[in-house]
């Protein structure tokens, strides 16, 4: 016992000795490294082509719609169109549009329900999508890659963060946003040739990374007018082709409501601060909230006032 006293404190350095060592092997080897973008390599990275797009529509309600698109790869897209109440899809009137970006994890049927398979929206989506109809806009959503009906269940979200954060593989991340991106730009392509909407008018809204996809939307995409980014994580240039962060000074819209958490998990106060003064545009807004990610009930009653 005594040799064990006395040896202890020896113990413990020799210990975290060898696991100070073991972590710079696997820094150097899988760690994430940072790299530098600039506008040329974020516009050579978003860039698509796109062919047939496709388009297929099943009613669903008296005005309600889902659909399937290909997008610029060949993917199938899928997602959902609501118009207003005593509005359908063959009225000569134009309409804004608001165009929903699932969270993580999510799907676009986070836009329309309360819960999905016993699982609440706790991100209370779902009301913003209610806002937007009685404002008289036309909701459309898509899944994002690997989201909702899009899942690869051989290779799941949790695979890809995991092979990004312990083997330093972060290209299956980057991709799919980048791909989901583009997913919304093939949408847009679509709603160019749709004469009830509002080219004037077109509205994203976004949580988590929705909110990161709306960003980069916006800065890639000139035909989004209006942004309500809700509490994006905030990433540095470990993934800096897909960090909100390097597409900020681009944005060039007329309105951007950008919503935080002093508490996020994923974005601090002061990184949210930045974020917010790197958008240089006159017509913005920061709304925090006290509290982590997901934002408090009843926040949704705070954004009325940009859908006007």
């Amino acid at each position: 016992m005594n040799w064990l006293k006395q040896n202890w404190k020896k113990m413990m350095t020799s210990i975290i000795g060898v696991l100070a060592v073991l972590g710079a092997i696997w820094y150097a080897i899988w760690g994430l490294k940072d790299y530098q973008v600039n506008p040329e390599i974020i516009a050579k990275r978003y860039q698509y082509q796109t062919s047939a797009i496709n388009m297929k529509m099943q009613q669903q309600s008296a005005n309600s719609y889902s659909f399937t698109y290909t997008s610029f790869d060949g993917a199938n897209v899928n997602g959902r169109i609501q118009y207003p109440v005593n509005v359908h899809a063959d009225s000569n009137d134009k309409y804004p549009v608001l165009i929903g970006i699932h969270a993580m994890g999510r799907s676009e049927n986070r836009w329309w329900m309360d819960s999905f398979k016993q699982r609440p929206t706790l991100e209370q989506t779902h009301k913003i999508t209610e806002q937007a109809l009685e404002s008289g806009y036309i909701v459309i959503a898509i899944d994002s890659r690997n989201h909702g009906k899009r899942k690869d269940a051989a290779y799941s979200i949790i695979d890809i963060m995991d092979d990004m954060h312990f083997w330093g593989e972060r290209d299956p991340y980057e991709q799919m946003v980048v791909d989901t991106v583009k997913d919304y730009r093939v949408l847009l392509d679509w709603m160019d040739n749709q004469s009830q909407f509002d080219k004037e008018q077109t509205h994203v809204a976004g949580y988590s990374m929705g909110a990161q996809v709306s960003l980069l939307l916006a800065s890639t995409d000139q035909r989004i007018e209006h942004v309500l980014s809700i509490v994006p994580p905030y990433l540095d240039d470990k993934t800096a082709i897909v960090a909100p962060k390097n597409f900020a000074r681009a944005i060039n819209v007329d309105t951007l409501w950008l919503v935080t958490a002093n508490d996020d998990e994923y974005a601090s106060k002061s990184e949210n601060q930045e974020l917010f003064e790197m958008i240089a545009i006159d017509d913005k807004k920061h709304i925090q909230f006290d509290g982590g990610h997901v934002l408090p009930t009843g926040y949704y009653n705070q954004l009325s006032g940009w859908f006007k």
